[in-house]
């Protein structure tokens, strides 16, 4: 399901020839309004398609608690986090943010968790749960007039449901809903005054655009930063992993990584002298020592902008690289990673 035409083409959006909405040609206008407006976004017209992954029993939550790295068991209803699935070697799968929503039906309940499609992980979910239809999902960014709380609303007789937070902010809001529902609060959201915004503003405000308030900025995305060619600690998603609950796939792998401080490369932005494709290798010295992973361009010519991993002890923040044979790059701190909170080192007082 693509989001249907009433959540597209309808109101000019420009597609690929695979069917994402690349624009609505009003990115600057939609990367505005994620700071001072309201923008919404449709993950199934860019590159995201949300899965409603339904479950039920009296362990259902205790299940998916043990099977992807964050505490689910500290979380009431309504609230949600980010979690990774990782492999038994804390090679990531995917990254998801699941919502605890507690749906009365008929006879039995159930619980949904939104997750982004990647044929490895929903080859993973396909051997542990049972995917149901697929249902849209929009989010909502920066409307002081919703309260942050979970609340079940009605369009045309199908229900709609409000959570706090999303992939893109903290402080924006998530529509859980049917796809007969999508078109009609699509249409009702922008006759209101947000701003639709296509996958290549997305990108843009995914991997880097600045401002106050955009700390979902640098967030490593699944085949790109997230890959089994990388590990969950490498792409600095502490705040995704809980320390003290019990035992999890991949747990032991990452308890000896912090044990023994095994972590040898970590994500950073780069700001780009040029554009550069994904897959250039970062060198110092005359050495490799990472490797771009996602790219951006600014919203004028001379602004570049890249995420990459790069070896712990070649470079920090504010150092230079090259970046392939013509660009040069300054590491930069990007919002998202520098939220992370890693555990205090060894070497730290208690």
């Amino acid at each position: 399901m693509s989001g249907g035409p009433d959540t597209g083409t309808g109101f000019g959006a420009k597609l690929s020839e695979d069917g994402i909405v690349e624009t609505f040609d009003n990115d600057d206008d939609a990367l505005d309004a994620v700071e001072n407006g309201v923008v919404v976004c449709d993950y199934f017209i860019s590159t995201f398609l949300i899965l409603p992954i339904e479950f039920s029993g009296e362990d259902r939550i205790q299940f998916l608690h043990n099977q992807s790295t964050a505490n689910f068991e500290c979380l009431q209803e309504g609230q949600g986090c980010d979690t990774v699935f990782v492999t038994p070697t804390a090679r990531t799968i995917d990254i998801g943010h699941a919502w605890i929503m507690v749906i009365f039906m008929p006879s039995f309940l159930y619980n949904r968790a939104f997750l982004s499609r990647q044929s490895s992980l929903i080859s993973f979910l396909n051997k542990k749960f049972a995917c149901t239809e697929e249902c849209s999902y929009i989010g909502s960014l920066t409307d002081d007039q919703w309260k942050h709380n979970s609340n079940a609303e009605e369009v045309n007789r199908m229900p709609v449901t409000v959570a706090a937070g999303n992939i893109i902010s903290e402080e924006g809001f998530s529509l859980l809903m049917s796809p007969a529902a999508a078109g009609t609060v699509w249409k009702t959201l922008l006759s209101q005054g947000a701003i639709p915004m296509g996958s290549k503003a997305w990108e843009t405000f995914r991997v880097f655009q600045g401002g106050t308030t955009l700390t979902f900025a640098g967030r490593p995305a699944p085949g790109k930063e997230l890959t089994d060619e990388y590990n969950v600690l490498e792409a600095g998603l502490w705040n995704s992993i809980s320390m003290n609950k019990g035992c999890y796939k991949g747990q032991e792998t990452i308890s000896r990584l912090i044990t023994y401080d095994g972590v040898k490369q970590r994500l950073w932005g780069i700001r780009l002298s040029s554009p550069v494709e994904p897959g250039t290798p970062i060198i110092v010295d005359a050495k490799k020592v990472g490797k771009l992973t996602s790219y951006a361009a600014g919203r004028n010519e001379s602004e570049h902008f890249g995420l990459g991993y790069i070896k712990r002890k070649a470079a920090s923040e504010g150092d230079t690289v090259n970046v392939g044979d013509n660009a040069v790059g300054t590491v930069v701190a990007v919002p998202f990673l520098a939220r992370q909170c890693p555990p205090p080192s060894k070497s730290s007082n208690s």
